[in-house]
């Protein structure tokens, strides 16, 4: 698996508590919610995608854009399926995550923003692999996904 972490220049330097200790190297919990979330799916040990923490800004430009929503969201996902023709392996595509969003999510549930950040890394990568909660059956089966994934984690976040 090739997971690709990346963090918007808008929020370079800004000091991101409960963001940057996650993003160390492939120890990063970041990069575990990610693998966790592929190896739940049955995803390809070959399968590459990218995961950007953004700003509120970019992800209403992207709300808008794609979804004709003019608000900013916590999580978007675009699928890619193709294959990267650099290495030849399956691209999933990308999922974007609002740090904003992020911080105060779990500000208001009461729980680290850490926990909240891995709870939209895994929920945007099931997103990615097909996974929707816009019945009352996809919920469900999405929710279970979500709590095994981050019950594995050792994050005790319950799925909404």
């Amino acid at each position: 698996m090739m997971i690709t972490l990346e963090v918007s220049e808008s929020l370079t330097g800004r000091g991101l508590p409960g963001l940057d200790v996650h993003l160390v190297g492939d120890e990063g919990l970041l990069l575990k919610a990610a693998e966790e979330s592929l190896r739940y799916a049955g995803a390809s040990d070959e399968a590459e995608l990218t995961i950007v923490i953004a700003d509120d800004l970019h992800l209403q430009q992207l709300n808008r854009q794609f979804l004709g929503i003019d608000a900013p969201t916590d999580v978007l996902s675009f699928p890619a399926g193709e294959i990267d023709p650099e290495s030849g392996r399956p691209y999933l595509g990308d999922v974007l995550i609002s740090y904003p969003r992020a911080q105060a999510q779990a500000q208001a549930d009461g729980h680290p923003v850490s926990d909240e950040l891995l709870l939209l890394v895994v929920h945007g990568i099931l997103h990615l692999l097909g996974y929707n909660h816009a019945d009352r059956p996809g919920r469900a089966e999405m929710w279970d996904a979500q709590g095994v994934i981050l019950s594995r984690l050792g994050c005790a976040l319950d799925p909404p």
